[in-house]
């Protein structure tokens, strides 16, 4: 069974958002994650800890355990202001979880088909 790490905003610590959809969409994609037969593991980021604290927890969570796929969520990487982040993120995962395949979605509810998708570029690439 394949271990997939998704990292994503937890919508309910955005100021001024309304987490309900997002949160549907992330029940959603765990929802299809275990239907496709997929160890799903997912790390929210507290918005109120991007001071360095969400990082440092991030790689703790990179060290502990290996990871065949990673998706970084839409959020980090479409959010106004973020693009920082965005490359911090993906940096993190380069560099504690080398072999892992790299997924990015364009909603938390398609991560599974993008995870799929990523799978199986890296089984082409070997």
């Amino acid at each position: 069974m394949p271990n997939v790490l998704v990292i994503g905003f937890d919508p309910h610590t955005i100021p001024g958002f309304d987490p309900a959809p997002v949160a549907a969409g992330i029940e959603e994609g765990s929802r299809a994650f275990a239907e496709l037969g997929l160890a799903e593991d997912l790390f929210l980021i507290d918005f109120a800890e991007l001071d360095g604290r969400a990082q440092a927890k991030l790689v703790e969570k990179l060290r502990g355990r290996q990871y065949d796929a990673v998706v970084v969520g839409g959020g980090i990487r479409k959010g106004p202001g973020l693009l920082e982040l965005f490359q911090f993120v993906v940096n993190l995962v380069h560099w504690h979880q080398p072999d892992a395949a790299l997924a990015f979605n364009d909603r938390p509810g398609d991560s599974p088909e993008w995870v799929l998708k990523a799978l199986e570029q890296r089984r082409e690439r070997q």
